[in-house]
């Protein structure tokens, strides 16, 4: 037996798991809180302890880790226009395993130099311009950075005429320069500003969050925990040299403050006919909808699906939702525990799922004009799509977990312009696994996917 571990610093729990390498197969999995207040090594230790009781004690060939804890990697960034490079900027934020708390478009102003100053980020991600285009506005956003001041690294994706002069007024200052994020007008270039943020995670934003205690006791802190969910992702969907993948996939991760999407496709129009709105989509794309979670961000569901839904679904009065909905509002650490409460919580997530995949999935818009019919394409197309993975405590300590992800299917009498899948093979994280695999595939692709095809269940209970 040739046994690793896997460990994931969460904000809440530190979440670990052993796998042998030989067989390969899962040993266990365990999880205690995080104690990155105090010394992450408690909860790992205790972690540890309750993972000896199902594997018994290992002697480790390798420990791994990926961290979101104190807050995960937090990250601001600015772009000139919204729709082009303010977005670019976003999306390989995004797409590095990042929270981006503000995207910021034009110029900076007073009021954005105090928020920035309040907020602080862990990184601020400088973009503007294609290369050749306008200079103007990031460098007079470089001007606005240096006065904030901060101890925070700043990357600079912007156009290439102005990168030399920001330096110079970022002078002293910890400044990436990477190639442009928009170096042309609608074409993506993210690869390189993601792979800085992922360089600069591992050189320094470890060390500030505290996590260099656990140091002595793993091989090293790899990767943001998203970054290794999108990893596991897109080994799960393409293969290795010796295994084939599942194809395109969507996966969702409904958490307590927040619910993560990610899809890996092409999203491309199926109709030859149709043109193509806004940037182009990334092959793999994650988004995060910051408003809608199952205890911190709780209205933030019932705002965007309604409480009267809300409670038609659960089968109860808008009375009692709202009992249990304030509930595990101000307490978020109530688990369901009765009847109502397992129908509400059940509820809730269909809908925190319907939502952000809705806002992930792009839209078909039939435009009349003088040439007569037109069909235009924003965002990725998922329509195709059979593959959908599920994670997160209200989608696997549930029965009905394929009924609460089919909700995130096509729906075309409510909502017929969006490319949501139409149907989709519901695969289950039950033992929560995926950020774990993504981390085992940086040295072991091939033991990663056969223990993600062993692990991964399928549910069949649709509404």
């Amino acid at each position: 037996m040739n046994p690793v571990l896997l460990i994931d610093f969460g904000s809440t729990y530190t979440k670990v798991t052993a796998v042998d390498l030989d067989a390969p197969r899962l040993l266990g999995t365990s999880n205690s809180y995080t104690t990155v207040q105090t010394d992450i090594n408690n909860g790992l230790a205790a972690a540890l302890e309750k993972l000896e009781q199902t594997t018994g004690r290992l002697d480790f060939s390798a420990r791994y880790a990926c961290s979101s804890a104190a807050g995960g990697l937090r990250m601001l960034a600015s772009g000139l226009v919204p729709e082009l490079t303010a977005e670019a900027a976003k999306t390989a934020s995004l797409g590095a395993g990042a929270k981006v708390l503000k995207t910021y478009a034009f110029k900076l102003n007073e009021d954005d130099a105090e928020e920035i100053k309040r907020l602080d980020p862990d990184i601020f991600l400088l973009c503007g311009g294609t290369d050749g285009g306008n200079t103007e506005t990031v460098i007079h956003n470089a001007k606005v950075l240096a006065y904030v001041g901060g101890n925070y690294p700043i990357i600079y994706a912007g156009n290439r005429n102005a990168s030399r002069e920001c330096a110079r007024i970022l002078e002293g200052r910890e400044v990436h320069i990477v190639e442009n994020v928009m170096p042309a007008f609608g074409k993506l270039n993210i690869e390189p500003t993601q792979k800085q943020i992922r360089d600069v995670f591992l050189a320094r934003i470890v060390q500030a969050k505290g996590l260099t205690e656990a140091s002595e006791l793993i091989s090293g802190i790899m990767m943001p925990t998203p970054s290794a969910v999108m990893a596991a992702m897109k080994l799960l969907a393409e293969g290795t040299k010796t295994q084939t993948g599942i194809g395109d996939l969507v996966a969702v991760d409904v958490g307590g403050a927040t619910t993560d999407i990610y899809s890996v496709c092409e999203g491309l129009p199926d109709d030859p006919r149709t043109s193509l709105k806004g940037l182009p989509e990334p092959y793999i794309k994650r988004t995060v909808e910051g408003d809608i979670g199952m205890r911190y961000s709780i209205r933030g569901i019932v705002d965007a699906a309604g409480l009267e839904r809300i409670a038609k679904i659960a089968g109860v009065s808008e009375d009692q939702a709202t009992e249990t909905i304030d509930l595990f509002a101000t307490k978020t650490d109530t688990l369901p525990f009765d009847a109502t409460s397992q129908a509400v919580d059940e509820a809730l997530a269909s809908m925190a799922v319907r939502v952000a995949v809705k806002r992930h999935a792009g839209r078909l818009e039939e435009l009349f004009g003088l040439g007569g019919l037109k069909l235009v394409q924003s965002g990725k197309n998922l329509v195709n799509v059979d593959k959908l993975i599920v994670t997160g405590g209200s989608l696997i300590h549930t029965e009905h977990t394929g009924r609460i992800a089919s909700y995130g299917f096509y729906d075309g009498e409510e909502d017929p312009e969006s490319l949501r899948p139409k149907q989709a093979d519901v695969l289950v994280d039950r033992k929560y696994i995926i950020a774990a695999m993504g981390l085992l595939s940086e040295h072991h692709p091939d033991a990663a996917l056969k223990i993600m095809k062993q692990e991964l269940v399928k549910d069949d209970t649709a509404k």
